[in-house]
């Protein structure tokens, strides 16, 4: 099977709502699931934004993790369907908190995890970065081969190179991406100037990668800077469909992934990836 539906979930977390936010993201997860989707994606940090001002709380916050990804498990058996639940801010036991990400497939069980490494500015205060203490893996799914990259990962070519170079052929990348990001700098001279930088790198990477680039960013009121623009992008087509505002919703895309190997065919990225004598120092 090369066909699939993906549900791309633009979702707007309510501050301190935790568990109404993870009640409201699963009955959307149950549409995607009625209306057939084999993959269900949610944003980045979509049970709450756990920057520290938002909360002082913020290391509570992250205590219960494993309850929701647990929850999510089951909802994945339940409906059938593949679940990326977003990120989920994670207090481990030597008191760090690390924002991952992970691959759940139609049975339940978790096929891959991800600790963000390219840590987005003011995170840095607060979450620990995997840097460079593990490698970026793909890992095998029911859709094929998939990595998980988070948000400003996204901004990394060598990211997605090295998921290529292990045979990923879908890359999914949740987020929490707000056109204010820019700084005030930026806004002055392109008000725009992120959802642009969205739109070109999404489809810069499916075409330079050979590969699905499933985006899902965040919801939220465009008069507080947040950006939506959530979309699937492959080689050859660009961009399948997106959300062109910021407003919350699910839209399911339907991606032929056979399309991956004739962008091969023409390009040749990988091969020439894969070969002894790959002169920027990339090596499978």
């Amino acid at each position: 099977m090369t066909k699939y539906k993906i549900a791309v979930i633009q979702f707007s977390p309510r501050p301190n709502e935790i568990e109404s936010n993870h009640q409201r993201a699963k009955s959307l997860i149950h549409d995607a699931a009625a209306a057939g989707a084999h993959l269900a994606v949610l944003p980045e940090y979509h049970l709450a934004d756990f920057f520290p001002s938002h909360d002082p709380t913020i290391r509570q916050q992250c205590s219960d993790w494993k309850t929701y990804l647990d929850s999510y498990c089951d909802l994945a058996k339940e409906c059938n369907i593949c679940i990326v639940p977003g990120s989920l801010g994670e207090l481990h036991a030597d008191n760090t908190i690390v924002n991952a990400a992970y691959f759940i497939d139609n049975t339940g069980s978790i096929r891959g995890r991800y600790e963000k490494k390219n840590l987005w500015h003011p995170e840095r205060a607060y979450v620990k970065s995997s840097k460079s203490e593990t490698r970026h893996v793909a890992f095998d799914t029911p859709l094929g081969k998939v990595g998980l990259l988070i948000c400003w990962d996204l901004a990394f070519p060598e990211a997605f190179r090295e998921l290529i170079m292990q045979g990923a052929k879908m890359i999914i990348v949740p987020a929490f991406w707000r056109l204010s990001d820019a700084s005030d700098e930026g806004l002055k001279h392109n008000p725009r100037s992120e959802g642009d930088f969205l739109d070109a790198a999404v489809v810069s990477r499916a075409f330079e990668n050979t590969c699905a680039v499933v985006f899902c960013n965040v919801a939220g009121p465009a008069d507080e800077g947040f950006a939506g623009l959530s979309q699937i992008a492959v080689p050859f087509k660009g961009c399948l469909d997106k959300f062109e505002g910021s407003d919350e919703g699910l839209k399911i895309v339907s991606v032929d992934m056979a399309i991956l190997e004739e962008a091969e065919q023409a390009y040749k990225i990988r091969e020439d990836l894969a070969k002894p004598d790959w002169h920027y120092g990339y090596r499978q």
